[in-house]
């Protein structure tokens, strides 16, 4: 049990030492170490809670996939940092207001937060006996069984978000050139091909 409270501790003051660190770093390089940091604390977070299958899906989705091509973004795009911290002050009464409410409502939120009656005899009551199915079993059953239809709506939204993500930042810039099929099948014949007759005494 000290040993479970003491990892508990290490993860969650790493992750929030971490995402302070995401929002304070002045290099974004490093930003997004350190929020790959957070996310691998906080599947530690999910491992300790018994949820495996979150702690999979932050791991592999979040960090292998979101956090790797943020990186890859910010270090492949040559993106001039001062300028875009030059219009911080511009936008910062917006954004202290926007602060502002969100904490007041954070306030009230927690401030007429109270404990269930029946909390008490939940936590005191005996816990379930284990089961031989995992919860990871038992999510995808639920997924696949009966909310099947959402899920399949919840992918398609996805693509659709995807290909459109494609379609605005596909831009044509001036000076590459791009293959047109549709123009090369369409080209005349002489255009793409010149005719020459060759006499026998100018091959020699």
């Amino acid at each position: 049990m000290i040993v479970q409270t003491l990892t508990f501790y290490l993860f969650s003051m790493t992750t929030i030492a971490a995402g302070v660190m995401v929002i304070s770093a002045k290099n974004p390089v490093h930003s997004v170490l350190f929020l790959i940091l957070a996310f691998f604390n906080s599947a530690g977070l999910f491992i300790l809670l018994g949820a495996e299958f979150l702690a999979m899906i932050l791991v592999v989705v979040y960090v292998g996939a979101v956090a790797v091509l943020f990186l890859f973004v910010v270090m492949m795009l040559d993106i001039n940092f001062s300028e875009l911290r030059e219009g911080f002050l511009q936008y910062l009464p917006i954004g202290a207001l926007v602060g502002i409410i969100l904490t007041a409502e954070l306030i009230l939120i927690f401030g007429s937060w109270v404990f269930s009656p029946d909390a008490a005899s939940v936590v005191a009551a005996p816990s379930l006996p284990p089961t031989e199915i995992t919860n990871t079993h038992a999510l995808g059953k639920l997924i696949y069984t009966q909310y099947v239809y959402l899920f399949q709506a919840a992918g398609l939204v996805l693509l659709v978000a995807m290909i459109g993500a494609i379609v605005l930042t596909l831009r044509k810039r001036p000076g590459v050139k791009r293959q047109q099929i549709s123009n090369q099948v369409s080209l005349p014949i002489d255009d793409v091909i010149e005719i020459i007759d060759v006499t026998k005494e100018s091959g020699r």
